[in-house]
C-alpha cells in the first residue's frame, strides 16, 4: 500500500536497487475509485487481513477506547479508515502528497476522525512510545531499508504495544505471481514494471529475527492464500487485459482468506 521514498531504479548491478513507487504519485483518486487497481486491497485483501487483527484487537483488548494506531505507509487510507472503525484513533503517514489528501478527502466524506501526515516509515515524525498499536501492511516489501523502518516502528511503540504486519514471502510463487505475471508478462501483467522487485520480499523467518533484534517479538504468524479456484486466476487475468472485465469486476473474484499457507503472502503481530 505504501512505499519508500525512493523511487528510482539503479541498474549498475544488473538488477534495480529501488522499487517503481511512481504508480502512488497520480493526480487521481487511485485508491477508492472502484475500477481502480488498488481498491482491490479493499475487496480483495483487506476482509482477511482486518479479519485477523481485528480477532486479535478483541483477544487482548477488548476496550480500544483511548487508544491509539499508526499505520505507516497508508496510502489512500483503505486499512486505516478498518481500524478507525474498530474504534481506535488512528494517524496515518505515507511518502504520496497525493495518497495523504485522497486519504482525508475519504475519511471526511465518511465523518471519520483520522489524523494524517506525509512523512517516510525510515524516519517517523512522532516521539518515542507514540502508540498502542502500529500497523504496516503492503510495504515492507517496497521499501528501501527494512531494518530502518522497524526500527522505527518499535521507537514509536509503546512497551507492551502491538504491531501488525503483512508482507509477501520470497518464493518461487511470489515471484512467479507477483513478478511474472502481474508485472513481465503482458497478456496478464496488472502493475508496474517493477512495482515489486524479488529481492525485496523478506521470508518469516527473517522477518521474525529482524524484529526480535528490535524489540518487538512475534506472536503470531498467518498465510494469507487465494480463497478462489487457483486455475481461474490467468483467465480472470486476461479478462482485464483484454477490456472485458475492470478491475472492480477482478477483485471481486481474487478474494483472499486467513490460512496457514504463508508461501505467497502472510501476515502477524508482534509485541513490544
Amino acid at each position: 500500500m505504501a512505499h519508500s521514498a525512493n523511487t528510482h531504479a539503479d541498474q549498475s548491478d544488473g538488477k534495480h536497487s529501488y522499487t517503481n513507487n511512481t504508480v502512488y504519485e497520480a493526480d487521481h483518486d487511485i485508491w477508492w475509485h472502484p475500477d481502480a487497481l488498488f481498491f482491490m486491497l479493499k475487496t480483495s485483501v483487506n476482509p482477511a487481513r482486518m479479519g485477523y487483527f481485528s480477532r486479535i484487537v478483541q483477544q487482548h483488548l477488548p476496550d480500544v477506547a483511548g487508544k491509539t494506531l499508526l499505520d505507516v505507509g497508508c496510502g489512500g487510507g483503505i486499512l486505516a479508515e478498518a481500524f478507525a472503525n474498530l474504534g481506535i484513533a488512528v494517524t496515518g503517514i505515507d511518502p504520496s502528497a497525493s495518497a495523504i489528501d485522497t486519504a482525508r478527502r475519504h475519511a471526511g466524506q465518511g465523518g471519520l476522525s483520522i489524523t494524517y501526515r506525509t512523512g517516510t516509515g525510515e524516519r517517523l515524525p512522532f516521539p518515542d512510545a507514540s502508540f498502542d498499536f502500529v500497523s504496516c501492511c503492503d510495504v515492507l516489501e517496497h521499501v528501501q531499508d527494512v531494518d530502518a523502518v522497524l526500527m522505527e516502528i518499535s521507537r514509536v511503540l509503546k512497551p507492551g504495544g502491538f504491531f501488525f504486519y503483512d508482507t509477501v514471502n520470497r518464493t518461487w510463487l511470489s515471484w512467479l505471481f507477483l513478478i511474472k505475471v502481474a508485472q513481465d508478462w503482458k497478456r496478464w501483467a496488472f502493475m508496474k514494471p517493477n512495482q515489486h522487485l524479488y529481492h525485496r520480499f523478506v521470508k518469516p523467518d527473517e522477518l521474525h529475527q529482524k524484529m526480535e533484534r528490535l524489540g518487538l517479538t512475534n506472536q503470531d504468524t498467518r498465510g494469507m492464500v487465494a480463497d478462489y479456484p487457483i486455475l481461474k486466476t490467468l483467465y480472470w487475468l486476461r479478462k482485464r487485459t483484454s477490456g472485458d472485465w475492470t478491475f472492480r469486476e477482478l477483485g471481486e473474484r481474487m478474494k483472499m482468506r486467513e490460512g496457514r499457507d504463508t508461501n505467497f503472502c502472510y501476515m502477524g503481530w508482534a509485541r513490544k
